[in-house]
Protein backbone atom coordinates (compact mmCIF):
# COMPACT_ATOMS: atom_id res chain seq x y z
CA UNK A 1 0.00 0.00 0.00
CA UNK A 2 1.38 3.39 -1.04
CA UNK A 3 0.54 6.07 1.49
CA UNK A 4 0.91 9.75 0.71
CA UNK A 5 1.52 12.23 3.52
CA UNK A 6 -0.71 15.25 2.89
CA UNK A 7 -0.07 18.18 5.20
CA UNK A 8 -1.66 20.68 2.79
CA UNK A 9 1.10 20.82 0.18
CA UNK A 10 0.11 22.06 -3.25
CA UNK A 11 1.44 19.13 -5.28
CA UNK A 12 -0.57 16.34 -3.65
CA UNK A 13 -2.94 15.81 -6.59
CA UNK A 14 -0.04 15.80 -9.07
CA UNK A 15 1.90 13.18 -7.10
CA UNK A 16 -1.23 11.08 -6.62
CA UNK A 17 -2.04 11.18 -10.33
CA UNK A 18 1.52 10.24 -11.28
CA UNK A 19 1.47 7.21 -8.96
CA UNK A 20 -1.98 6.15 -10.20
CA UNK A 21 -0.72 6.48 -13.77
CA UNK A 22 1.82 3.78 -12.88
CA UNK A 23 -0.93 1.40 -11.77
CA UNK A 24 -0.70 1.84 -7.99
CA UNK A 25 -3.41 2.69 -5.49
CA UNK A 26 -2.77 5.65 -3.22
CA UNK A 27 -4.06 6.23 0.31
CA UNK A 28 -3.94 9.76 1.70
CA UNK A 29 -2.90 10.09 5.34
CA UNK A 30 -5.83 11.17 7.50
CA UNK A 31 -4.65 9.69 10.80
CA UNK A 32 -1.44 8.64 12.53
CA UNK A 33 -2.40 5.00 11.97
CA UNK A 34 -2.18 5.52 8.20
CA UNK A 35 1.53 6.30 8.57
CA UNK A 36 2.10 3.38 10.90
CA UNK A 37 0.43 0.87 8.56
CA UNK A 38 2.02 2.10 5.32
CA UNK A 39 4.11 -0.27 3.22
CA UNK A 40 5.61 2.66 1.29
CA UNK A 41 5.40 6.31 2.27
CA UNK A 42 5.65 9.29 -0.08
CA UNK A 43 6.16 12.73 1.45
CA UNK A 44 5.64 15.49 -1.17
CA UNK A 45 6.04 19.10 -0.23
CA UNK A 46 6.10 22.63 -1.56
CA UNK A 47 6.10 25.91 0.30
CA UNK A 48 7.56 27.13 3.54
CA UNK A 49 9.69 24.94 5.85
CA UNK A 50 8.36 26.54 9.03
CA UNK A 51 4.72 26.20 7.95
CA UNK A 52 5.27 22.54 7.04
CA UNK A 53 6.84 21.61 10.39
CA UNK A 54 4.18 23.53 12.30
CA UNK A 55 1.39 21.58 10.58
CA UNK A 56 3.16 18.24 11.12
CA UNK A 57 3.41 19.05 14.81
CA UNK A 58 -0.22 20.18 15.03
CA UNK A 59 -1.35 16.92 13.46
CA UNK A 60 0.92 14.91 15.82
CA UNK A 61 2.59 13.23 12.84
CA UNK A 62 6.19 13.75 13.95
CA UNK A 63 6.67 10.65 16.11
CA UNK A 64 4.92 8.31 13.65
CA UNK A 65 6.93 9.79 10.78
CA UNK A 66 10.25 9.33 12.59
CA UNK A 67 9.32 5.75 13.49
CA UNK A 68 8.51 4.98 9.87
CA UNK A 69 11.80 6.47 8.65
CA UNK A 70 13.70 4.24 11.10
CA UNK A 71 11.70 1.12 10.19
CA UNK A 72 13.52 0.31 6.95
CA UNK A 73 10.34 0.60 4.86
CA UNK A 74 10.63 2.48 1.54
CA UNK A 75 10.31 6.26 1.86
CA UNK A 76 10.34 8.91 -0.88
CA UNK A 77 10.58 12.60 0.00
CA UNK A 78 10.05 15.31 -2.62
CA UNK A 79 11.33 18.91 -2.32
CA UNK A 80 10.25 19.96 1.21
CA UNK A 81 9.92 16.26 1.92
CA UNK A 82 13.70 16.19 1.43
CA UNK A 83 14.31 19.29 3.57
CA UNK A 84 12.24 17.87 6.42
CA UNK A 85 14.73 15.03 6.90
CA UNK A 86 17.44 17.43 8.10
CA UNK A 87 18.00 19.26 11.37
CA UNK A 88 16.82 22.71 10.31
CA UNK A 89 16.55 25.29 7.55
CA UNK A 90 17.62 28.89 6.95
CA UNK A 91 14.02 29.47 5.85
CA UNK A 92 12.81 29.08 9.44
CA UNK A 93 15.89 29.36 11.71
CA UNK A 94 14.09 28.60 14.96
CA UNK A 95 12.20 25.55 13.69
CA UNK A 96 13.60 22.04 14.06
CA UNK A 97 13.40 19.51 11.26
CA UNK A 98 13.00 15.76 11.75
CA UNK A 99 16.75 15.36 12.26
CA UNK A 100 16.91 11.95 10.56
CA UNK A 101 19.94 13.06 8.53
CA UNK A 102 22.71 15.28 9.93
CA UNK A 103 22.96 18.58 8.11
CA UNK A 104 20.95 21.66 7.34
CA UNK A 105 19.15 23.54 4.55
CA UNK A 106 20.63 26.74 3.12
CA UNK A 107 19.37 29.47 0.80
CA UNK A 108 21.05 30.04 -2.54
CA UNK A 109 23.53 32.93 -2.35
CA UNK A 110 24.56 33.11 -6.00
CA UNK A 111 24.75 35.52 -8.91
CA UNK A 112 21.79 33.90 -10.66
CA UNK A 113 18.03 34.20 -10.39
CA UNK A 114 16.52 32.71 -7.25
CA UNK A 115 14.34 30.63 -7.06
CA UNK A 116 16.07 28.03 -9.20
CA UNK A 117 13.16 27.22 -11.51
CA UNK A 118 13.27 24.90 -14.49
CA UNK A 119 14.70 21.73 -15.97
CA UNK A 120 18.22 20.79 -14.92
CA UNK A 121 20.34 17.65 -15.01
CA UNK A 122 21.76 15.41 -12.31
CA UNK A 123 25.19 13.92 -11.70
CA UNK A 124 24.85 10.55 -9.97
CA UNK A 125 27.37 9.95 -7.18
CA UNK A 126 26.71 6.30 -6.36
CA UNK A 127 24.89 3.26 -7.77
CA UNK A 128 21.16 3.22 -7.14
CA UNK A 129 18.05 1.57 -8.52
CA UNK A 130 16.40 5.00 -8.40
CA UNK A 131 17.68 5.92 -11.85
CA UNK A 132 17.54 2.53 -13.51
CA UNK A 133 16.47 2.62 -17.21
CA UNK A 134 17.67 6.21 -17.56
CA UNK A 135 20.75 7.22 -19.55
CA UNK A 136 22.01 9.99 -17.27
CA UNK A 137 21.32 12.83 -19.69
CA UNK A 138 17.74 13.48 -18.62
CA UNK A 139 16.60 16.74 -17.10
CA UNK A 140 14.26 17.01 -14.12
CA UNK A 141 12.04 19.85 -12.93
CA UNK A 142 13.31 21.97 -10.03
CA UNK A 143 11.60 24.85 -8.24
CA UNK A 144 13.29 25.96 -5.00
CA UNK A 145 15.27 28.68 -3.24
CA UNK A 146 16.88 26.40 -0.63
CA UNK A 147 19.09 23.31 -0.90
CA UNK A 148 20.25 20.64 1.54
CA UNK A 149 23.81 20.42 2.88
CA UNK A 150 24.33 16.91 4.34
CA UNK A 151 27.17 16.40 6.82
CA UNK A 152 27.63 12.82 5.62
CA UNK A 153 28.86 12.55 2.01
CA UNK A 154 27.68 8.93 1.93
CA UNK A 155 24.08 10.21 2.00
CA UNK A 156 24.49 12.10 -1.28
CA UNK A 157 22.91 10.39 -4.28
CA UNK A 158 23.07 13.16 -6.91
CA UNK A 159 24.27 16.72 -7.35
CA UNK A 160 23.23 19.50 -9.74
CA UNK A 161 24.91 22.75 -10.81
CA UNK A 162 23.25 26.13 -10.42
CA UNK A 163 25.80 28.75 -9.48
CA UNK A 164 27.32 26.05 -7.28
CA UNK A 165 27.17 22.27 -7.06
CA UNK A 166 24.31 21.45 -4.70
CA UNK A 167 22.86 18.15 -3.51
CA UNK A 168 19.79 17.29 -5.59
CA UNK A 169 18.93 13.93 -4.00
CA UNK A 170 19.95 11.72 -1.09
CA UNK A 171 19.69 8.05 -0.30
CA UNK A 172 20.45 6.14 2.87
CA UNK A 173 19.02 2.68 3.46
CA UNK A 174 15.45 2.69 2.18
CA UNK A 175 15.17 6.47 2.46
CA UNK A 176 15.29 8.32 -0.87
CA UNK A 177 14.52 12.01 -1.28
CA UNK A 178 14.81 14.37 -4.24
CA UNK A 179 15.02 18.13 -4.60
CA UNK A 180 13.49 17.86 -8.07
CA UNK A 181 9.84 16.95 -8.65
CA UNK A 182 9.53 13.56 -10.37
CA UNK A 183 5.77 14.03 -10.69
CA UNK A 184 6.46 17.10 -12.87
CA UNK A 185 9.45 15.72 -14.78
CA UNK A 186 7.71 13.96 -17.65
CA UNK A 187 8.76 10.44 -18.63
CA UNK A 188 12.04 10.64 -16.71
CA UNK A 189 10.23 11.54 -13.51
CA UNK A 190 7.68 8.78 -13.97
CA UNK A 191 10.58 6.32 -14.35
CA UNK A 192 12.03 7.48 -11.01
CA UNK A 193 8.64 6.98 -9.35
CA UNK A 194 8.27 3.53 -10.96
CA UNK A 195 11.69 2.48 -9.68
CA UNK A 196 10.69 3.54 -6.17
CA UNK A 197 7.31 1.80 -6.30
CA UNK A 198 8.64 -1.48 -7.67
CA UNK A 199 12.40 -1.81 -7.10
CA UNK A 200 12.16 -5.55 -7.87
CA UNK A 201 11.94 -4.55 -11.54
CA UNK A 202 15.16 -2.53 -11.22
CA UNK A 203 18.80 -3.49 -11.23
CA UNK A 204 21.65 -1.67 -9.59
CA UNK A 205 22.41 1.15 -12.01
CA UNK A 206 26.03 2.06 -12.64
CA UNK A 207 27.50 5.37 -11.56
CA UNK A 208 27.30 7.73 -14.49
CA UNK A 209 30.22 9.86 -15.61
CA UNK A 210 30.09 12.96 -13.47
CA UNK A 211 29.44 16.16 -15.37
CA UNK A 212 28.51 19.78 -14.89
CA UNK A 213 24.77 20.09 -15.38
CA UNK A 214 23.05 23.05 -17.03
CA UNK A 215 19.67 24.66 -16.53
CA UNK A 216 17.55 24.54 -19.69
CA UNK A 217 15.66 27.46 -21.16
CA UNK A 218 11.95 26.72 -20.87
CA UNK A 219 9.40 26.83 -23.68
CA UNK A 220 5.96 27.45 -22.20
CA UNK A 221 2.58 27.00 -23.87
CA UNK A 222 -0.08 29.46 -22.72
CA UNK A 223 -3.80 28.83 -22.98
CA UNK A 224 -6.13 31.81 -22.58
CA UNK A 225 -9.37 30.22 -21.40
CA UNK A 226 -12.85 31.72 -21.24
CA UNK A 227 -16.49 30.91 -21.92
CA UNK A 228 -17.77 31.71 -25.38
CA UNK A 229 -21.21 33.17 -26.06
CA UNK A 230 -22.77 29.70 -25.83
CA UNK A 231 -21.23 29.00 -22.43
CA UNK A 232 -18.60 26.53 -23.64
CA UNK A 233 -15.13 26.78 -22.09
CA UNK A 234 -12.67 27.35 -24.95
CA UNK A 235 -9.08 28.32 -25.59
CA UNK A 236 -8.97 31.65 -27.38
CA UNK A 237 -6.34 34.13 -28.51
CA UNK A 238 -6.59 37.81 -29.23
CA UNK A 239 -4.67 40.39 -31.16
CA UNK A 240 -3.59 43.00 -28.62
CA UNK A 241 -6.04 41.34 -26.21
CA UNK A 242 -9.10 41.49 -28.52
CA UNK A 243 -10.36 37.88 -28.57
CA UNK A 244 -13.39 38.37 -30.82
CA UNK A 245 -13.54 37.66 -34.54
CA UNK A 246 -16.65 38.55 -36.56
CA UNK A 247 -18.41 39.22 -33.27
CA UNK A 248 -17.75 35.80 -31.73
CA UNK A 249 -15.10 34.68 -29.25
CA UNK A 250 -12.29 33.09 -31.26
CA UNK A 251 -12.35 29.33 -30.51
CA UNK A 252 -9.02 27.54 -30.91
CA UNK A 253 -9.84 24.32 -29.10
CA UNK A 254 -10.67 22.63 -25.82
CA UNK A 255 -8.31 23.38 -22.88
CA UNK A 256 -7.70 19.80 -21.70
CA UNK A 257 -7.14 18.49 -25.22
CA UNK A 258 -4.70 21.25 -26.14
CA UNK A 259 -2.79 20.91 -22.87
CA UNK A 260 -2.33 17.20 -23.49
CA UNK A 261 -1.11 17.90 -27.03
CA UNK A 262 1.46 20.42 -25.83
CA UNK A 263 2.73 18.01 -23.19
CA UNK A 264 3.23 15.37 -25.86
CA UNK A 265 4.99 17.91 -28.11
CA UNK A 266 7.52 18.70 -25.38
CA UNK A 267 6.23 21.83 -23.62
CA UNK A 268 8.25 22.48 -20.46
CA UNK A 269 5.30 24.10 -18.70
CA UNK A 270 1.67 24.89 -19.42
CA UNK A 271 -0.07 28.06 -18.28
CA UNK A 272 -3.82 28.54 -18.09
CA UNK A 273 -5.03 32.14 -17.90
CA UNK A 274 -8.71 32.49 -17.04
CA UNK A 275 -9.13 35.78 -18.87
CA UNK A 276 -12.57 36.49 -17.42
CA UNK A 277 -11.27 35.95 -13.89
CA UNK A 278 -11.17 39.64 -12.99
CA UNK A 279 -14.99 39.75 -13.23
CA UNK A 280 -15.97 36.30 -11.97
CA UNK A 281 -15.36 34.62 -8.63
CA UNK A 282 -12.98 31.70 -9.37
CA UNK A 283 -14.46 29.31 -6.81
CA UNK A 284 -17.78 29.51 -8.65
CA UNK A 285 -16.02 28.79 -11.95
CA UNK A 286 -16.18 25.03 -11.55
CA UNK A 287 -15.41 24.26 -15.24
CA UNK A 288 -12.01 25.94 -14.86
CA UNK A 289 -11.23 23.96 -11.72
CA UNK A 290 -12.32 20.80 -13.54
CA UNK A 291 -9.93 21.67 -16.40
CA UNK A 292 -7.08 21.68 -13.90
CA UNK A 293 -8.13 18.38 -12.35
CA UNK A 294 -8.47 16.63 -15.70
CA UNK A 295 -5.24 18.06 -17.09
CA UNK A 296 -3.20 16.98 -14.06
CA UNK A 297 -4.31 13.37 -14.61
CA UNK A 298 -2.08 12.92 -17.66
CA UNK A 299 0.10 16.01 -18.03
CA UNK A 300 3.24 15.65 -15.94
CA UNK A 301 4.88 19.03 -16.33
CA UNK A 302 4.24 22.16 -14.21
CA UNK A 303 0.82 23.82 -14.50
CA UNK A 304 0.27 27.50 -13.76
CA UNK A 305 -3.15 29.13 -13.50
CA UNK A 306 -4.13 32.77 -13.30
CA UNK A 307 -7.28 34.86 -13.19
CA UNK A 308 -9.27 36.27 -10.28
CA UNK A 309 -6.93 35.23 -7.48
CA UNK A 310 -7.86 37.90 -4.95
CA UNK A 311 -9.96 38.55 -1.86
CA UNK A 312 -13.65 38.25 -2.66
CA UNK A 313 -17.06 38.61 -1.02
CA UNK A 314 -19.80 36.52 -2.61
CA UNK A 315 -23.46 37.43 -3.08
CA UNK A 316 -24.28 35.95 0.34
CA UNK A 317 -21.75 38.14 2.12
CA UNK A 318 -19.22 35.32 2.67
CA UNK A 319 -15.64 36.59 2.58
CA UNK A 320 -12.92 34.56 0.87
CA UNK A 321 -9.22 35.40 1.02
CA UNK A 322 -6.88 35.18 -1.94
CA UNK A 323 -5.13 32.39 -0.05
CA UNK A 324 -8.34 30.33 0.02
CA UNK A 325 -8.85 30.85 -3.71
CA UNK A 326 -5.24 29.89 -4.48
CA UNK A 327 -5.46 26.84 -2.18
CA UNK A 328 -8.38 25.48 -4.20
CA UNK A 329 -6.37 25.85 -7.40
CA UNK A 330 -3.37 24.12 -5.81
CA UNK A 331 -5.56 21.28 -4.56
CA UNK A 332 -6.97 20.91 -8.08
CA UNK A 333 -3.55 20.39 -9.68
CA UNK A 334 -1.91 23.79 -10.12
CA UNK A 335 1.78 24.15 -9.24
CA UNK A 336 1.94 27.93 -9.49
CA UNK A 337 -0.62 30.70 -9.51
CA UNK A 338 -0.43 33.88 -11.57
CA UNK A 339 -1.60 37.24 -10.21
CA UNK A 340 -2.28 40.01 -12.71
CA UNK A 341 -4.57 42.98 -12.14
CA UNK A 342 -4.59 42.53 -8.37
CA UNK A 343 -0.79 42.84 -8.31
CA UNK A 344 -1.02 46.34 -9.81
CA UNK A 345 -3.47 47.46 -7.13
CA UNK A 346 -1.31 45.91 -4.40
CA UNK A 347 1.78 47.75 -5.66
CA UNK A 348 -0.10 51.04 -5.88
CA UNK A 349 -1.06 50.68 -2.20
CA UNK A 350 2.50 49.77 -1.25
CA UNK A 351 3.86 52.84 -3.09
CA UNK A 352 1.30 55.01 -1.30
CA UNK A 353 2.15 53.77 2.20
CA UNK A 354 5.66 52.36 1.83
CA UNK A 355 4.66 49.43 4.06
CA UNK A 356 3.99 45.73 3.73
CA UNK A 357 0.70 44.65 5.25
CA UNK A 358 1.17 40.90 5.21
CA UNK A 359 -2.40 40.71 3.93
CA UNK A 360 -1.96 41.09 0.18
CA UNK A 361 -2.49 38.04 -2.01
CA UNK A 362 1.21 38.00 -2.88
CA UNK A 363 2.29 37.99 0.76
CA UNK A 364 -0.36 35.53 1.96
CA UNK A 365 0.26 32.91 -0.71
CA UNK A 366 4.06 33.08 -0.70
CA UNK A 367 4.12 32.80 3.10
CA UNK A 368 2.36 29.41 2.93
CA UNK A 369 3.34 27.96 -0.44
CA UNK A 370 6.68 29.69 -0.96
CA UNK A 371 7.61 32.50 -3.34
CA UNK A 372 8.27 29.99 -6.13
CA UNK A 373 4.50 29.39 -6.28
CA UNK A 374 3.63 33.04 -7.04
CA UNK A 375 3.97 34.38 -10.58
CA UNK A 376 3.21 38.03 -11.37
CA UNK A 377 1.66 38.55 -14.80
CA UNK A 378 2.43 42.07 -16.04
CA UNK A 379 0.50 43.52 -19.00
CA UNK A 380 2.25 46.74 -20.04
CA UNK A 381 2.09 48.99 -23.10
CA UNK A 382 4.63 51.52 -24.33
CA UNK A 383 4.17 55.18 -23.49
CA UNK A 384 6.52 57.36 -25.57
CA UNK A 385 8.04 60.51 -24.07
CA UNK A 386 10.35 63.12 -25.51
CA UNK A 387 12.79 63.22 -22.61
CA UNK A 388 14.32 60.80 -20.08
CA UNK A 389 13.65 63.36 -17.34
CA UNK A 390 10.61 61.71 -15.82
CA UNK A 391 10.95 61.50 -12.07
CA UNK A 392 7.93 59.26 -11.67
CA UNK A 393 8.56 56.40 -14.12
CA UNK A 394 11.45 54.24 -15.26
CA UNK A 395 12.17 55.66 -18.71
CA UNK A 396 14.40 53.84 -21.20
CA UNK A 397 16.07 54.82 -24.49
CA UNK A 398 13.99 53.27 -27.23
CA UNK A 399 15.41 51.80 -30.41
CA UNK A 400 12.01 52.36 -32.02
CA UNK A 401 10.85 55.96 -32.26
CA UNK A 402 7.37 56.97 -31.21
CA UNK A 403 4.63 58.39 -33.47
CA UNK A 404 6.00 61.92 -33.03
CA UNK A 405 9.66 60.98 -33.21
CA UNK A 406 10.04 60.36 -29.46
CA UNK A 407 13.16 58.36 -28.62
CA UNK A 408 12.27 57.44 -25.02
CA UNK A 409 9.49 55.39 -23.47
CA UNK A 410 8.21 53.80 -20.28
CA UNK A 411 5.95 50.78 -19.90
CA UNK A 412 2.56 51.48 -18.39
CA UNK A 413 0.96 48.65 -16.43
CA UNK A 414 -2.66 47.83 -17.21
CA UNK A 415 -5.48 45.94 -15.53
CA UNK A 416 -8.75 44.34 -16.62
CA UNK A 417 -7.33 42.60 -19.65
CA UNK A 418 -5.45 45.67 -20.87
CA UNK A 419 -8.50 47.91 -20.88
CA UNK A 420 -7.40 50.23 -18.07
CA UNK A 421 -3.99 51.86 -17.78
CA UNK A 422 -2.49 52.74 -14.39
CA UNK A 423 0.16 55.23 -13.34
CA UNK A 424 2.80 52.65 -12.45
CA UNK A 425 5.51 51.25 -14.72
CA UNK A 426 6.46 47.62 -15.31
CA UNK A 427 9.93 47.93 -13.78
CA UNK A 428 8.57 49.37 -10.54
CA UNK A 429 5.82 46.76 -10.42
CA UNK A 430 8.29 43.89 -10.81
CA UNK A 431 10.63 45.25 -8.12
CA UNK A 432 7.88 45.76 -5.56
CA UNK A 433 6.28 42.37 -6.26
CA UNK A 434 9.64 40.66 -5.68
CA UNK A 435 9.95 42.53 -2.38
CA UNK A 436 6.45 41.36 -1.39
CA UNK A 437 7.30 37.71 -2.03
CA UNK A 438 6.73 36.91 -5.70
CA UNK A 439 9.05 34.30 -7.22
CA UNK A 440 8.67 34.81 -10.96
CA UNK A 441 7.59 37.44 -13.51
CA UNK A 442 5.46 36.67 -16.58
CA UNK A 443 6.18 39.66 -18.79
CA UNK A 444 3.62 40.28 -21.51
CA UNK A 445 3.54 43.20 -23.96
CA UNK A 446 0.26 44.53 -25.31
CA UNK A 447 2.00 46.25 -28.23
CA UNK A 448 3.50 42.96 -29.45
CA UNK A 449 0.57 40.66 -28.67
CA UNK A 450 -0.60 38.83 -31.81
CA UNK A 451 1.83 40.68 -34.10
CA UNK A 452 4.28 37.78 -34.70
CA UNK A 453 6.99 40.45 -34.81
CA UNK A 454 9.15 39.08 -32.00
CA UNK A 455 9.49 39.70 -28.27
CA UNK A 456 10.02 43.21 -26.90
CA UNK A 457 13.71 42.88 -26.08
CA UNK A 458 13.95 46.34 -24.50
CA UNK A 459 11.10 45.67 -22.09
CA UNK A 460 12.49 42.27 -21.09
CA UNK A 461 15.98 43.65 -20.43
CA UNK A 462 14.61 46.59 -18.43
CA UNK A 463 12.63 44.30 -16.11
CA UNK A 464 15.21 41.49 -15.98
CA UNK A 465 17.93 43.93 -14.92
CA UNK A 466 15.69 45.22 -12.12
CA UNK A 467 14.91 41.93 -10.35
CA UNK A 468 16.72 38.82 -9.12
CA UNK A 469 13.84 36.39 -9.75
CA UNK A 470 13.23 34.51 -13.03
CA UNK A 471 11.48 36.24 -15.93
CA UNK A 472 9.24 34.63 -18.56
CA UNK A 473 9.22 36.50 -21.89
CA UNK A 474 5.81 36.66 -23.56
CA UNK A 475 4.00 38.28 -26.52
CA UNK A 476 5.13 38.57 -30.13
CA UNK A 477 6.67 35.21 -31.02
CA UNK A 478 6.11 34.36 -34.67
CA UNK A 479 8.89 31.92 -35.56
CA UNK A 480 11.61 29.78 -33.97
CA UNK A 481 14.17 32.51 -34.57
CA UNK A 482 12.29 34.79 -32.19
CA UNK A 483 12.83 32.33 -29.33
CA UNK A 484 16.55 32.21 -30.09
CA UNK A 485 16.69 36.01 -30.26
CA UNK A 486 15.11 36.47 -26.83
CA UNK A 487 17.50 33.97 -25.23
CA UNK A 488 20.48 35.47 -27.06
CA UNK A 489 19.75 39.12 -26.28
CA UNK A 490 18.25 38.84 -22.78
CA UNK A 491 18.77 36.78 -19.64
CA UNK A 492 15.14 35.61 -19.57
CA UNK A 493 14.88 32.05 -18.30
CA UNK A 494 11.78 31.16 -20.31
CA UNK A 495 9.74 32.14 -23.36
CA UNK A 496 6.00 31.73 -23.68
CA UNK A 497 3.74 31.63 -26.72
CA UNK A 498 0.12 30.89 -27.48
CA UNK A 499 -1.39 31.62 -30.91
CA UNK A 500 1.41 30.16 -33.02
CA UNK A 501 1.14 26.91 -31.07
CA UNK A 502 -2.68 26.81 -31.12
CA UNK A 503 -2.84 27.40 -34.88
CA UNK A 504 0.00 24.92 -35.50
CA UNK A 505 2.00 27.59 -37.29
CA UNK A 506 5.09 26.27 -35.54
CA UNK A 507 5.08 23.20 -33.26
CA UNK A 508 6.90 23.25 -29.94
CA UNK A 509 9.11 20.39 -31.12
CA UNK A 510 10.23 22.50 -34.09
CA UNK A 511 11.13 25.40 -31.80
CA UNK A 512 13.24 23.10 -29.64
CA UNK A 513 14.89 21.50 -32.66
CA UNK A 514 15.93 24.95 -33.86
CA UNK A 515 17.24 25.92 -30.41
CA UNK A 516 19.16 22.66 -29.92
CA UNK A 517 22.94 23.30 -29.94
CA UNK A 518 22.21 27.04 -29.87
CA UNK A 519 20.92 27.28 -26.29
CA UNK A 520 20.39 24.68 -23.57
CA UNK A 521 16.96 23.08 -23.92
CA UNK A 522 15.22 19.95 -22.69
CA UNK A 523 14.77 17.44 -25.52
Amino acid sequence: MVVLLDYGAGNVRSVTNAIKCLGETVTIVSHIKDIQSADKLVFPGVGNFGSMMRILNEKNYIRALKDFLKSGKPFLGICLGLHALFEGSDEAPNVKGLGILPGTVKRFDIDLSVPHIGWNGIAIKKPSTTFNSLNGNEKFYFVHSYYVVPENDDDILTTTNYGLEFVSSVRTGNITATQFHPEKSGDAGLTVLKNFLDPSDSIEAPTYTLKETRLAKRIIACLDVRSNDRGDLVVTKGDQYDVRENGDVRNLGKPVVLARRYYQEGADEITFLNITGFRDFPLEDMPMIEVLKQTSENVFVPLTIGGGIRDYTDKNGRNYTALEVAAEYFRSGADKISIGSDAVLIVEEFLRTGKKTGKSSIEQISAVYGNQAVVISIDPRRIYVASPDDGKHNVIKSQINGPNGESYCWYQCTIKGGREGRDVDAVTLARVCEKLGAGEILLNCIDRDGTNSGFDIELINAVKNAVSIPVIASSGAGCAEHFYEVFLKTEAESALAAGIFHRKEIPIAKVKKYLYNRVEVRV
